[in-house]
């Protein structure tokens, strides 16, 4: 019977044919091209976000008083065909329109026109006051007739204030204070 031995022919043969045996762990991690690839990523990542076009805050608050100054001219061009007082009053973030009933009570108004508003944009302050008045009202009213007295509705948000202002004839047009 034969034997293998070491050094013997046979076990030369399978030392060449089997594959080496590692000994110990691999390490885990990442290589340098893999954390260059990533950073690559996330600095890219970064510069478009930065980039990006973001809204200015006065733009904003001037297109939300520009909307405000189109409904304020539709409510009394309203009040007028309907010969009924309307108003337009804030509200916590943001605005409603009432009718007054006969009795004298404001009722919310729910058509899709003058239904209650969210502020597009964070408005901060809203204050208004009637010309040759110190005090500061708590709605805008549109009576039947197209003269009323000039109104000035102050809008903030955040350091920008704008006017939406009535020339007392149904006109309302947006300025700077």
């Amino acid at each position: 019977m034969r034997t293998s031995v070491p050094g013997s022919e046979h076990s030369v043969r399978a030392a060449r044919i089997a594959p080496p045996i590692r000994r110990g762990r691999r390490q885990a991690g990442f290589t340098l091209l893999e954390m260059l690839v990533v950073m690559l990523i996330v600095g890219l990542m970064v510069a478009i976000v930065s980039l990006a076009p973001s809204r200015n805050r006065r733009t904003d608050l001037s297109e939300e008083a520009q909307r405000l100054a189109s409904l304020l001219e539709s409510a009394g061009d309203e009040a007028e065909v309907r010969s009924v007082p309307i108003a337009w009053q804030p509200v916590d973030g943001g605005y409603r329109f009432y009718q007054q009933a006969d009795n004298g009570a404001w009722t919310p108004l729910t058509g899709e026109l003058f239904r209650a508003h969210r502020w597009a944009v964070e408005v901060t302050d809203v204050s208004i006051r009637y010309q040759g008045s110190d005090r500061q009202a708590k709605r805008v009213v549109f009576g039947d007739e197209s003269i009323d007295v000039p109104v000035r509705i102050t809008l903030a948000s955040g350091g920008v204030r704008l006017q939406v202002v009535s020339t007392g004839i149904g006109n309302f047009v947006v300025q700077r204070p």
